[in-house]
């Protein structure tokens, strides 16, 4: 019996020092840690987690997950 594969969502994690924490907009684009590429949100999540408790002393330092599948593929939701 084959076990059905389960579906490659993938997911991008990124991070870096951002003018504001409020806000998404990195104060230098060629310091942006990019994490790596995962095929779920659960292990881009793990990933997430433990960059962002690296860099807790640093408010402005923020760690991303981004939905890459919604990207591919927009009509495609979760």
């Amino acid at each position: 019996m084959t076990e059905s594969p389960t579906k490659q969502l993938l997911h991008l994690v990124i991070g870096g020092e951002v003018i504001d924490p409020k806000h998404a907009e990195f104060k230098n684009l060629d310091e942006v840690d990019i994490v790596g590429v995962y095929p779920n949100y659960a292990e881009a999540h793990k990933v997430w987690r433990a960059k962002a408790q690296q860099t807790v002393d640093n408010a402005e330092m923020r760690y991303f997950v981004v939905h890459l599948h919604r990207l591919l593929d927009p009509s495609e939701d979760e």
